[in-house]
């Protein structure tokens, strides 16, 4: 693939602090973990490596604190190629995520401190507007403030970029941010919670599509995990399969390996149908790999596979 026009992510940067144990403390108790790991997330920020890696020309558009985990994440952009365009927020501090795995059964519970990005502002868009509409396609999700993504939206779409929102976590929307969308990307559960349409089977994703649609969405792709993904428009519906890299080591991150490679891909001027297969390959090569942003592939390893497949 070509170099392509830029792509332009807001979103939120937290740092993961993962702890394994057999079990959760009690309150006012005290017991040794098995394991601990610390590491870069935020849905964006994986987002914008995944899309780095790739080789698209990537910015991430963000507030940090002034601390320690700050100087992570400039490090793992700086890792991934991609530049930043970062609100210093010294009064404020870095996201940060605790996760308690049970080591029994994988089973998680995870608590977020999103930091500095929940102080992302309409007026903090306003003044990257420039940067916003020298994209070629412009990506956001709903870990940061919505006002701010609806405006980043609008001055996006007023410039004629390429508009996704990947509407994770799940939330509820105003109408009027469908209208300037041109890819809304939501898993089954997102889906079911913007339609109130349960996702199963990909006839349900159709219908849910559909329900996007009317809502004035130009295209939906909703991810289906080990069942890839359907891309729905008023003209087509494709059902992509999943693309197989090898054995599930963990899931985490697979989302925002798709959205990336969705990105990435079009933004280098490929066909829908044909960036969605694409993204299918980035999620499949990330889920054979333990963590979100260091999961991410190249853009060599995705086109081996591709061309395996």
């Amino acid at each position: 693939m070509a170099a392509g026009k830029p792509v332009v992510i807001l979103g939120v940067f937290v740092a993961d602090t993962a702890y394994r144990a057999d079990r959760q403390p009690r309150m006012g108790e005290t017991i040794l973990g098995n394991s601990f790991k610390l590491g870069p997330g935020g849905k964006g920020s994986n987002q914008a490596v995944a899309a780095g890696k790739l080789g698209a020309d990537t910015t991430f558009l963000t507030r940090l604190g002034v601390d320690a985990f700050a100087d992570m994440a400039k490090q793992t952009w700086a890792a991934a190629g991609v530049k930043s365009a970062v609100i210093d927020t010294p009064d404020s501090y870095t996201g940060a995520a605790y996760i308690f795995v049970e080591e029994g059964s994988g089973n998680n519970a995870i608590i977020v401190s999103p930091g500095a990005a929940m102080l992302i502002s309409p007026a903090d868009i306003e003044a990257h507007a420039g940067l916003i509409r020298s994209a070629g396609v412009f990506v956001t999700q709903l870990e940061q403030p919505i006002d701010a993504a609806l405006k980043a939206l609008e001055i996006a779409r007023g410039a004629g970029v390429t508009t996704i929102l990947n509407p994770a976590p799940a939330a509820s929307l105003p109408d009027r941010i469908y209208t300037l969308c041109d890819y809304v990307t939501p898993n089954e559960t997102e889906a079911e919670g913007l339609t109130g349409i349960k996702v199963s089977t990909v006839d349900d994703a159709r219908r849910a599509a559909d329900a996007l649609l009317a809502k004035g969405v130009g295209a939906v792709i909703v991810t289906l995990g080990e069942k890839g993904a359907l891309l729905h428009t008023k003209a087509r519906s494709e059902h992509v399969g999943a693309v197989n890299a090898g054995a599930v080591v963990e899931t985490t991150g697979a989302g925002d390996a798709f959205n990336g490679g969705l990105a990435a891909a079009l933004a280098k001027g490929v066909e829908p149908l044909e960036a969605v297969r694409f993204a299918c390959a980035v999620a499949g090569i990330s889920v054979t790999r333990p963590g979100t942003a260091p999961s991410m592939p190249t853009l060599q390893e995705v086109e081996a596979l591709l061309a395996s497949a």
